[in-house]
Parts: C-alpha cells; sequence; structure tokens
C-alpha cells in the first residue's frame, strides 16, 4: 500500500469516527433532555435482561449432576425473572429502586476511593482518589436526600452524561488521529 493511499485512507477512517462521535453526543444530549425516558428504557432492558439470565439458569439448573445443584440454579432462575419481571414490567418502581441503589452504590465506592488515596498517599497524584471519593460522596448524598423524587432525573441523567463523554472523546480521538494523518506518512516511509 502507498504511503499516499494509507494516508487517504487514515483520513476517510477518522472521518467515519467523527461523524459517529457527533451522533453520539448528540444521542447523550438528548439522553440527558429526557431523563426519565432514558431511564425507563433503561430498566426495562435491565429487566428483559434479567429475566433470559433467569431462563438460562433453570436450563443450566435441569442439567445439574446433584440435587442440591439443581435448587440453587433453580432458586436463582427464580430471583432472576422475578427481579426481571418487576423491572421489566413495572419500570417506574424500577426506576426508583434502582436509583437507591445508585445512590448507596455512589456512597460505598466514595468510602472506598478516599480509603485508596489515603493508602497510596505518598505516591503523586493520591488526591485524585480523593476528589473521586468527593465528586461521589456529592452524587451519592444527592441522589439519596432526594429520594425517590431523584429517580426522575438521576439515572437517565447520568447515563446521557456517559454517552455523551463517550461521543466528544470519539471525536477527540478521531481528530487527533486526522490530524496525525501526516505523521502517518512520515511512519510509513521510514519503515
Amino acid at each position: 500500500m502507498s504511503t499516499q493511499s494509507l494516508s487517504e485512507e487514515v483520513k476517510k477512517r477518522s472521518t467515519w469516527s467523527i461523524c459517529i462521535g457527533v451522533l453520539t453526543a448528540v444521542l447523550g444530549c438528548f439522553l440527558i433532555v429526557y431523563p426519565m425516558a432514558t431511564a425507563t428504557i433503561t430498566t426495562v432492558l435491565l429487566g428483559w435482561t434479567l429475566i433470559f439470565v433467569g431462563v438460562a439458569h433453570f436450563v443450566f439448573a435441569l442439567n445439574s449432576q446433584t440435587i442440591g445443584n439443581f435448587f440453587l440454579k433453580v432458586l436463582f432462575s427464580l430471583l432472576y425473572g422475578v427481579c426481571g419481571i418487576a423491572l421489566a414490567f413495572f419500570p417506574i418502581a424500577g426506576v426508583a429502586a434502582l436509583t437507591g441503589v445508585l445512590g448507596t452504590l455512589l456512597l460505598i465506592q466514595a468510602a472506598l476511593l478516599a480509603a485508596t488515596a489515603f493508602q497510596v498517599r505518598p505516591i503523586a497524584g493520591w488526591g485524585w482518589f480523593l476528589m473521586d471519593a468527593a465528586t461521589n460522596l456529592l452524587l451519592g448524598s444527592l441522589i439519596l436526600k432526594q429520594w425517590p423524587s431523584s429517580s426522575v432525573w438521576a439515572i437517565g441523567t447520568l447515563i446521557g452524561i456517559s454517552v455523551l463523554m463517550s461521543g466528544i472523546s470519539r471525536i477527540m480521538i478521531a481528530t487527533k488521529i486526522r490530524s496525525g494523518a501526516a505523521d502517518v506518512e512520515h511512519f510509513v516511509r521510514a519503515a
């Protein structure tokens, strides 16, 4: 492959990646604007996933070698199935429950990150762990303080921010690759 065609191929693929990044960022903004719809859709998808996992556990239970393993696997399949049905068919209540779990997880993560920060304290950059812990503590406290009314915005907004940041990072990486296409030509000539 010639240097020119390789450079054009890198530019073409980076352009496609920039377009996907823009679409992802726009989708992230949409998810942020409609957080309850985002949370409800996420809850329904999680519910159906748990239903399928419950069915899979039941199928595995049928292949058990001992009666103890059979009943344990059936118990797990029922647990997954009931939770999945609850989330899939009662998504508003599921969003409220998941929001409470999310707030609690953020508080637990804050405590673990703070402990990690103080364990690695002499190492440069230990403050980033502490800052991450403070952010998690703030978010978890904010979610739980307003719970269950925080269910309207918490999950959908956080998922939207995640999708938005994914799109922005894709755009930035593709732009960097595109601007570095001349470096690709130089690298291929040197090889």
